[in-house]
């Protein structure tokens, strides 16, 4: 008969030590959805007038898109983008694009200017998940040792491109 002397930890997902930073982290997300449904309204507003041949609205409200996490400073926040049917016969269909919530939007700009900062610091790498989950939180995903690689690639050609734009005219 073996005996286990390993220790399953339980699991603290979903439970948060400091009260405080889940409120604004809750608070965030109540922000962040009353802004883009400001800004939906403001479209259906718009388009309050046009009619389908029936006379049914042109645009209307149709669900919401899957929801996303987006790392902030206070960790990841889910968000909600809602969706828009246009019923409209027009080859050119309205869509719904936030300006607060791009489509492809996962982290917020003040953590995508941190993540030089830390490299430039001296992180390594593959260390940059332990560094954002210990400043984010643990649900900081979507950072892995191949982002930062290709962030960094990005840096670089970005140095590239300033460099030379910097140098005199014929010296390269």
């Amino acid at each position: 008969m073996t005996r286990d002397t390993i220790t399953l930890l339980t699991d603290l997902q979903g439970f948060s030590t400091d009260p405080l930073t889940d409120l604004l982290r809750s608070g965030a997300q109540r922000l962040i959805e009353q802004a883009v449904e400001a800004e939906l309204a403001v479209l259906l507003e718009a388009y309050a007038s046009d009619k389908t041949e029936d006379g049914r609205a042109r645009l209307v409200r149709h669900g919401h898109l899957p929801e996303r996490e987006v790392i902030t400073g206070i960790g990841a926040v889910p968000v909600k983008v809602p969706r828009v049917r246009d019923r409209g016969d027009e080859t050119e269909k309205v869509r719904f694009t936030s300006t607060i919530l791009p489509p492809y939007l996962r982290k917020a700009k003040s953590i995508e200017e941190l993540l030089p900062w830390l490299y430039l610091k001296g992180i390594s790498t593959g260390d940059f998940h332990e560094a954002l989950a210990a400043l984010l939180g643990p649900n900081a995903a979507g950072l892995s040792s191949t982002t930062i690689s290709r962030l960094k690639a990005d840096w670089w050609d970005e140095y590239d491109r300033w460099h030379s734009s910097q140098l005199p005219i014929g010296v390269k």
